[in-house]
Order: C-alpha cells, then structure tokens, then sequence
C-alpha cells in the first residue's frame, strides 16, 4: 500500500473540517417566529436514549446532566404546542423501565405541558411521548402499535428480530376549533431497508383507516429516509403530503451537516402548513441537545370537506 504524506493527510482533514463547516452554514434554516393566527406548532425531536448503567461517556447518565438545560432551552425556543420525541428512553437492558429521565425532566420545567402516548411501562411503551400544551389540546384517545409480525404485541421484535421498535399515537382536540387531530410518531430503522418498508406499510394502513374515517392526520418523526425514499412513496401512497424541510436534521452531535433532512412531518387532508418546517440548529451554551436537530411546522386545521 501507497505511503500518503502527512501533509496531504492534514490537507484532506483541514478540506473535510472546512466542507463540514460550508454545510453547516448552507443548510439552515429559517428561526422560529412567532406562531401564526390559528395555527398549532407542531415538533418532532429524537433526544437519543440514556443509557442508565453507564456513568461516564456519550449518553450517559453523566452526559444526561450536562445537556438536558439544552434540552429544555430548544424546547423552549420552538414554544411548540405538541411535540413528539423519539428515543425518550432511559435504557436499564431490558424492554421496560420505569424511569424516563428526559420526560419527567421536561415535565417538571414546563409544567404547561402534558405528555400523550405514555403509561405504565407494563402496558404502554412511554419512550416515544407526545407533549401538549393543556391550554390549547386535550388528549381524547392514545395508543401503539408495534412494527412487528405482532403489532398488538407490546414489546415484539422487528420483523427481522431486532430491537422492537413502534409507533405511538395519539387523537388532541383544539381547544380553540374543535377539531380533533390524529397525531403518529414514529421511529423507523436506520439500517434494514425491509424493516422501514414493513414498518412504513403498518402506518400507512393506519393512516388510511383514520382518513377513510374522516380524522385529520399528521405523521411526525425520525424516518431515517430522505424525501423523495420508497418510505416516503409508501406513505404518499396513503393520502399523506410532506413538507420539505430544507438541510440536515442529524448532526452526529458535532454539529456536522452532511446529508438532507431524515426527520419528517406528513399531513393529510384537513391540515394545511403555513410555510416550511423549521428546523432549529442551534447548540445552548455550547452543548447540542441531541444528535437531532428538532423540526418544527406550523399547522392549521381546517375544515373538512
């Protein structure tokens, strides 16, 4: 094998570091603003699990510490009225646990809020919560369903027999409207294209019994597709539109903008979106809350036809 000079090496890594920054300047997006009249601001956000038996390191409980204020700080500058997280989960090694640090982090500095799609772990997989502001939403119905061979089976593998993995829901009626909305967050596997295919096949059936129902649907969450995917197409497929939201949307906790946007916000008929979706790539005294960026739409709900 070829020797390659340590000048050349430096180059290469001074070309890297410079095309990263470039990327990180050329794909943001727009600040949040103030909320449209009428409209509800909705946020999808993967906060990356804890991992409860390591004390040291990236996404220990140590790291937990040191970047939930930057947490609740990009909570509180996207001023969301519902948001949906995925990877909400304090991982003990086991398919439950009762402590959910983030959530009840969140919970308690922002005390306007409540949380949807959770419960005891026993019967309701909490790791992927839906936040509601009280004044404005009122949870009329929650669930899950597992991407699984056995969705009604709470904690059933992928149908490959990896980690489970799901979906969570959850119906909020507009304080000010009426109007109810159906809410899917969702987390789709990053590595097996089958697993995203079958997983994506399991909303969109959901998703097309809501609609054939007349219920006003919006899909949020970590796609981990691009827009444009065989995933995307197949949720398309059920009646579904999403937004393009501009740039990247993981940053490897670096801050690194390195390909489009994997985290996604898909509405039905009845929901219209005021602009394009936000995304908010901003670290709070220096440290990122996530390997996430959060995106955040502004939605109005209008009637149906």
């Amino acid at each position: 094998m070829r020797r390659i000079a340590a000048g050349t090496v430096l180059g290469l890594l001074v070309l890297f570091l410079a095309i990263g920054c470039q990327m990180q300047r050329n794909s943001g997006g727009p600040a949040p603003g103030p909320l449209p009249d009428g409209a509800l601001r909705v946020v999808t956000h993967n906060v990356h699990y804890i991992l409860l038996n390591q004390t040291e390191g990236r996404w220990s409980r140590t790291d937990w510490e040191r970047r939930k204020p930057a947490l609740d700080a990009a909570f509180k500058a996207l001023a969301p009225d519902l948001a949906a997280f995925q990877e909400m989960e304090s991982f003990a090694g086991g398919s439950e646990s009762g402590v959910n640090l983030a959530l009840d982090w969140l919970l308690a500095q922002n005390p306007d809020f409540a949380a949807a799609a959770v419960g005891d772990p026993a019967t309701f997989p909490s790791t992927q919560p839906i936040l509601y502001r009280r004044d404005r939403l009122q949870l009329r119905d929650q669930g899950w369903f597992f991407f699984s061979e056995t969705p009604d089976v709470i904690y059933s593998r992928t149908f490959n027999g990896s980690y489970p993995a799901f979906a969570s829901w959850a119906v909020l009626r507009d304080r000010r409207t009426g109007r109810d909305l159906s809410v899917i967050n969702v987390h789709f596997d990053y590595e097996s294209w089958e697993n995203r295919r079958r997983s994506a096949e399991l909303v969109a059936a959901e998703v097309r019994a809501r609609l054939a129902a007349g219920e006003r649907v919006v899909v949020l969450g970590d796609v981990n597709a691009r827009l444009g995917s065989r995933t995307h197409a197949i949720l398309e497929g059920a009646g579904l539109r999403f937004l393009p939201v501009q740039g990247a949307t993981v940053h490897f906790d670096r801050g690194l903008n390195l390909f489009g946007a994997i985290d996604h916000v898909g509405i039905g008929p009845g929901v219209a979106a005021m602009g394009v979706p936000m995304v908010l790539r901003q670290a709070f005294g220096g440290v990122w809350p996530s390997d996430h960026y959060p995106v955040a739409a502004d939605l109005v709900l209008t009637p149906q036809p």
